[in-house]
């Protein structure tokens, strides 16, 4: 009986090691791929559209599959789901590295998304399989959250460094021996699990949702060049509406949706999960164009502008650990308001910057962007749990963290398509990049205002007096 624990402990701290590492994967190439975004604009000789499906390609897979991908786990296996996107999304980085034009980097990028959303969602349902105990689970996946989080913050200084040095492919090439050491590491050590109560696989909700975000994706960043009005552009957006709408009655009819319509009607709910789509939108979107600002609009290296952009992502990283506190405390409400208000008032501020704006006055612009995010996200993901069955938490994360992916994948095409705009009107692509962080700034504002207004005291989230394992479950599932 009294060897147990020393037996148990080594286990689970190779479980813990492994599964952050690949969370760290997933989320390093989230940041480090927008440092190497110029090298691949020279290298490659593709414009604009290109390096947004660059972007896009990732998010929308990983947006459309990540709610998939942890029913896969559960049913068919957490660690053989894991072992399963560690070596697609290694062979993808490998493709990605050796890709010879930008369709084949981009035929990359759609098999990281899709070995992302079976590794991420599987590493965490690993990590919680584990820890049984309520405490001991809760402190499991602070550490997996926060030491995977690492990623996000290193991303900016390795690509720049790498690109540097090497050329945009090594950014990929550094998954290739992570990835060797997780499959060897996850072989030897993981222990194989599942859920016999599984819901069944959803899949013509999931098809549908990729081909509908698609098509709307595929007109908002084309539309640009082809013309707004142009029939593929004027058909895709069509189609869109046809496919999501489609969507929608398959999600109310089926035993077991991938996103269930019905826990909408939850005010909270849908409020949190609308403005998870705005941080997405405005997040993702404007940090698109934070390397290429500091390099086509002043002139700095790309190594230079990697560590440029580090003050947004080193601000999401140290303040993201005190969200849910400062939420448990003063209220989901004034929390999510103040972010959002300084997130926005932050990218409103970055509009103003110009080739001949000292970096003394840019970087607490991006400062104040980061520290307004990292306030409000942690407290959207913990609002959306609340607002659920206790036995529906797991998905409300789920849908919470998707629809951010969503909002990512919009914020790049949407804002891309207002600074091409401005570009076929005359203006300069520095006045294009300035007016899409003004638009970005302005929906999150009224984004802010929108959340303090619908959400009244009745609807807010208890706060608990101890921390829950619900509203901790970390919404740094792959973004940015």
């Amino acid at each position: 009986m009294g060897s147990a624990p020393p037996v148990a402990r080594p286990n689970r701290a190779a479980l813990l090691t492994v599964t952050c590492l690949g969370q760290f994967m997933v989320l390093l190439d989230n940041t480090i791929v927008g440092a190497a975004l110029p090298d691949m604009q020279e290298r490659l000789h593709t414009r604009l559209t290109g390096l947004q499906w660059i972007v896009d390609a990732y998010v929308l897979l990983v947006a459309m599959l990540l709610l998939s991908g942890g029913v896969f786990a559960d049913r068919f296996g957490r660690k053989k789901i894991f072992l399963a996107g560690v070596v697609v999304f290694t062979a993808a980085s490998a493709l990605c590295s050796a890709a010879p034009s930008i369709g084949w980097l981009i035929t990359g990028r759609v098999l990281q998304g899709i070995g992302a959303a079976a590794l991420s969602p599987a590493s965490l349902t690993l990590l919680t399989a584990a820890y049984p105990v309520p405490q001991e689970r809760v402190r499991a996946i602070g550490l997996w959250a926060g030491l995977s989080g690492i990623g996000l913050a290193a991303g900016p200084l390795a690509g720049g460094v790498l690109t540097e040095a090497f050329g945009w492919p090594a950014i990929f090439l550094v998954n290739l021996p992570v990835g060797a050491v997780l499959l060897v590491a996850g072989l030897r050590t993981l222990s194989e699990s599942r859920n016999p109560n599984a819901p069944a696989i959803d899949v013509p909700g999931t098809v549908l949702s990729v081909l509908g975000v698609g098509a709307l994706t595929y007109g908002l960043i084309e539309g640009g060049s082809r013309g707004w009005t142009s029939p593929v552009i004027l058909g895709s957006f069509a189609a869109a509406a046809v496919i999501l709408a489609a969507f929608v009655v398959v999600e109310g009819r089926v035993p077991a949706p991938m996103l269930p319509l019905r826990l909408f009607r939850q005010r909270l709910f849908t409020v949190s999960n609308t403005a998870m789509v705005v941080v997405g939108f405005a997040l993702m979107g404007s940090s698109f164009f934070f390397s290429q600002f500091f390099v086509y609009v002043q002139g700095s290296s790309i190594l230079r502008a990697g560590v440029q952009t580090l003050p947004a992502t080193l601000a999401m990283v140290v303040v993201s650990p005190f969200a849910g506190r400062l939420a448990a405390r003063y209220g989901f409400r004034i929390m999510v308001t103040l972010g959002l208000a300084l997130a926005g008032l932050g990218l409103l501020a970055l509009g103003f910057v110009h080739a001949g704006t000292g970096y003394a006055d840019v970087w607490w612009r991006l400062a104040v962007v980061g520290v307004g995010f990292a306030l409000t996200m942690s407290p959207l993901t913990g609002a959306a749990i609340q607002s659920v069955s206790p036995q529906e938490g797991g998905l409300a994360s789920g849908v919470s963290s998707t629809t951010r992916q969503i909002g990512a994948v919009l914020g790049v095409a949407v804002l891309g398509a207002v600074v091409r705009t401005r570009q076929s009107g005359g203006a300069s692509f520095e006045d294009g990049l300035t007016s899409a962080f003004v638009v970005a700034g302005i929906v999150t504002l009224a984004t802010a205002v929108f959340t303090g207004l619908w959400l009244s005291r009745s609807t807010e989230p208890a706060r608990p007096a101890s921390p829950s394992p619900a509203p901790r479950l970390p919404e740094n599932t792959p973004t940015p």
